[in-house]
C-alpha cells in the first residue's frame, strides 16, 4: 500500500511536469515557464527558512554589524528566493552562486549546507525537487549538524525526527491537516511539496498550495502546482476543475 502512494505520487509530479513543459498528449501547453519575474523582500523574518535564519540574520536584532560576507550572502539568497519563485531561472542561478561564494569565504562547510538546503526547499517549494535527495547538501552533509540532516531527510521524503524540524512542520507527521496550520506561505509549499511527493497530498492540499503561490504571486510554483490541480481533477472526472485549473495557468503563463 505504501509503496503504491510513493508511486502515486511520483508518478503525479511527472505528469505535473510535462503538462508544464508541453508534452501531455494532445494538448498545447499552458503551464511553459516563461521566466523573467523578482520581487522585493523583508530582510529579516520570512526571507530565509528558519535553518538559516540563526545563522545569518543576527544582525537583524541589533548589536555589532555584522560581517561583510554575512550582510552579502544574506542578499544574495534573497535575492535567489525572490527571482526563483519569479521564474528568473538565470538571476537565480547568479545569486545563489554568489551567496554560496561569501559563504565559503569563512570556511564553515556548515552554513554552505544551510544555503544548499535553502535553495532545495525553494526547489521543493516549486515542484522541482531534484531527484531523490538534495545533492549539492549531499555533498556536505557530513560536516551539518544534526537538525539540517533531519531537514534534508524531510524534503527528500524520508522518516525523519519531527523534534529536529523547523516547528511548522513537525505537525505534518500527523497528515495533511497540519498544512492549513502553516500560516507562511513558503513554507506551506514546501510541506505540501512534501507530502505531494509521498502521496499524501488530497485536492484541497492541492488547493491551498495554488492559493499560497498565488497569493504572493511566484510565478513559477503557480504553475506548477495549477498543473497538478488540473491534472487531478481530470483524473477524477472533474473537468469543469480541470479547465478552470488550465485557463488559469494560461492567464499567468501569458497565453490569454
Amino acid at each position: 500500500m505504501t509503496d503504491n502512494v510513493h508511486r502515486r505520487g511520483a508518478e503525479t509530479l511527472r505528469n505535473a511536469e510535462k503538462i508544464r513543459n508541453g508534452e501531455a498528449s494532445g494538448k498545447p501547453s499552458l503551464l511553459r515557464f516563461s521566466l523573467r519575474i523578482s520581487a522585493p523582500l523583508r530582510l529579516c523574518g520570512r526571507c530565509l527558512l528558519p535553518l538559516f535564519a540563526a545563522a545569518l540574520l543576527a544582525a537583524c536584532a541589533g548589536g555589532p554589524p555584522a560581517p561583510d560576507w554575512q550582510a552579502a550572502a544574506h542578499d544574495a539568497l534573497a535575492a535567489y528566493r525572490a527571482a526563483y519563485l519569479k521564474g528568473e531561472t538565470r538571476v537565480a542561478q547568479a545569486e545563489f552562486a554568489r551567496a554560496r561564494q561569501e559563504l565559503a569565504r569563512t570556511g564553515r562547510a556548515d552554513l554552505v549546507a544551510r544555503a544548499e538546503l535553502t535553495r532545495c526547499a525553494v526547489r521543493a517549494a516549486s515542484l522541482d525537487a531534484e531527484g531523490d535527495g538534495c545533492p549539492g547538501f549531499a555533498a556536505l552533509a557530513a560536516d551539518a549538524g544534526e537538525a539540517e540532516r533531519a531537514y534534508a531527510d524531510f524534503l527528500a521524503g524520508r522518516a525523519a525526527d519531527p523534534a529536529q524540524l523547523p516547528a511548522q512542520y513537525r505537525g505534518l507527521a500527523a497528515g495533511e491537516a497540519a498544512l492549513a496550520d502553516i500560516a507562511d506561505p513558503l513554507p506551506r509549499l514546501v510541506a505540501a511539496g512534501v507530502l505531494l511527493r509521498a502521496g499524501r497530498l488530497s485536492p484541497a492540499g492541492v488547493a491551498l498550495a495554488v492559493d499560497a503561490a498565488a497569493g504572493e504571486g511566484w510565478r513559477r510554483p503557480l504553475l506548477a502546482w495549477l498543473g497538478v490541480q488540473a491534472e487531478l481533477a481530470a483524473a477524477r472526472g472533474d473537468g469543469e476543475t480541470a479547465e478552470r485549473a488550465r485557463r488559469r495557468a494560461a492567464l499567468v503563463a501569458g497565453e490569454r
